[in-house]
């Protein structure tokens, strides 16, 4: 079996994505409160029994429910996937993980800006492109720095880059982004749907990658709030 951390998020997830109760879970799959709450804390690990109910009930493939797959009908990726994300002459941009972290978060951010699409909002779209530019331009010369490379390639001191200055962007970034949302709330603008079906039937394949990014930052950010 996959990971059973890999295992417990999902089952979580797909319980809460269906809007039900622990209690009411447990009795539509035939066993305890108890012991699916220790499922889906990964304190212990199904029978392989268990999770075919839990396919059936929630109706996604095996693949997906353990962990092994993106896709809720069992794709698996697969070698031309991740060829088509190698540089020229199928040399890999890194591991097989360094891959699939990639398709996440591309799937992620394609659902997330063809729903601020939907919206219309331009400041909106702007602040999350400058929040997520500067997301990846601190994490790429990090890694420039740190390999020994000449960073007079870049405008911004070194110092000021160190001290948190495209943390500052970023902040502001996200700012202006939920201001702008706020506005359009206030102007009664309609909003996409973001119901689990409506996101499923729009974003085929993609939708996946958004819900497995915010389930594993959702998880992580409320370990550290629990510190």
């Amino acid at each position: 079996m996959a990971s059973t951390s890999e295992f417990s998020r999902t089952l979580s997830l797909l319980r809460r994505e269906r809007g039900v109760s622990q209690r009411t879970a447990a009795g539509d799959l035939g066993i305890s409160q108890a012991l699916l709450s220790h499922y889906e804390n990964g304190v212990r690990e199904p029978g392989l029994s268990f999770v075919v109910k839990a396919c059936d009930y929630y109706n996604v493939s095996a693949d997906f429910i353990l962990g092994r797959t993106l896709s809720r009908k069992g794709s698996m990726l697969t070698s031309e996937e991740v060829l088509n994300a190698a540089e020229p002459g199928n040399v890999l941009q890194g591991s097989v993980m360094a891959t699939l972290q990639s398709k996440l978060l591309s799937g992620a951010i394609g659902v997330l800006f063809g729903l601020l699409g939907k919206l219309g909002d331009k400041s909106a779209i702007n602040a999350a492109a400058s929040y997520l530019g500067s997301a990846v331009y601190q994490l790429y010369r990090h890694l420039y720095r740190t390999a020994g490379a000449n960073e007079a390639y870049f405008a911004l001191d070194p110092a000021a880059c160190t001290m948190g200055v495209a943390d500052a962007d970023m902040k502001l970034a996200e700012t202006q982004y939920a201001r702008a949302l706020r506005s359009q709330a206030a102007q009664r603008a309609e909003f996409p749907d973001l119901s689990a079906e409506a996101l499923n039937d729009n974003y085929p394949g993609r939708c996946q990658s958004l819900t497995q990014v915010l389930s594993t930052a959702d998880t992580r950010l409320n370990k550290l709030a629990e510190r």
